[in-house]
């Protein structure tokens, strides 16, 4: 598994820690996390950065979420959809050195690991829906 996988995969299990948790705050999750954890350097630099990207956009990244996907409230779905999601738009719209396809599709690949095929399709409708509307 590359470097920028398990960073996603370990950026996932941080933020479905902190929405499980209730925690705005990821500092104090990400370094117990780390704590656990034992990462590349690189994979920690990069899943941080995830991290703290999305939480710093969470507002706005859950009212796409609720925009783009019709009929679905954002509490209703499930934790692991939900943050791959808002992984998934955050590298999307944020994301610096990351391809839409490349994002989209590592999203996939995780949704497939973590969650179901049902919820793999849901994933890749939303994301494309926004790589679609709102990428250049």
């Amino acid at each position: 598994m590359g470097r920028r996988r398990q960073a996603r995969e370990f950026a996932l299990q941080l933020l479905y820690e902190l929405d499980v948790r209730g925690d705005s705050d990821p500092g104090p999750v990400i370094d117990a996390f780390w704590r656990r954890q034992p990462a590349h350097d690189e994979v920690r630099t990069f899943a941080d950065a995830l991290v703290r990207g999305v939480k710093a956009h969470q507002p706005k990244i859950d009212e796409l979420i609720v925009r783009f996907a019709e009929h679905w409230e954002l509490d209703r779905m499930a934790v692991v959809d939900r943050n791959l999601l808002r992984a998934g738009i955050w590298e999307l719209l944020w994301g610096v050195d990351v391809p839409p396809k490349v994002a989209i599709n590592e999203a996939l690949d995780i949704a497939r690991r973590f969650s179901t095929e049902e919820s793999t399709r849901f994933v890749n409708g939303l994301l494309d829906r926004v790589r679609r509307e709102l990428c250049p």
